[in-house]
């Protein structure tokens, strides 16, 4: 069974930081691309960043150079250390599982994380 797990959200002031984690149970991390996505209120699901087998790494332009994906093949948790954090970062965040050609779609990934909060006050 494929379990992914995120925690790490919260609530904190604009120019704050997080980081987030997904715990994977059921499924190797570095043999899939994994990715981070998000959903506000009344807006459709997102890809904010993503990370391939081979480790490249890639992001929406709205986060590059304040987002950082990253993962621990050993522990087999991704991150997402979020610095900078904006009021237009509010939203829920999800990690999701794919194979290697998996890119931005929500329908390339296939196993979901239930996500966790993340609201940033201005």
């Amino acid at each position: 069974q494929v379990l992914l797990v995120e925690s790490g959200g919260g609530s904190v002031q604009a120019g704050g930081s997080l980081r987030l984690t997904c715990a994977v149970t059921g499924y190797t991390i570095s043999s899939y691309s994994m990715g981070w996505f998000r959903q506000a209120p009344g807006k459709e699901r997102e890809g904010v960043a993503r990370i391939t087998g081979d480790g490249s790494a890639s992001y929406t332009d709205s986060v590059k150079g304040r987002f950082t994906i990253s993962r621990d093949n050993a522990k087999n948790i991704l991150y997402l250390i979020m610095n900078s954090l904006k009021p237009e970062d509010t939203a829920m965040y999800y990690c999701a599982a794919g194979p290697l050609s998996a890119y931005w779609f929500v329908s390339d990934y296939r196993y979901w994380g239930q996500g966790t909060q993340v609201t940033v006050a201005s």
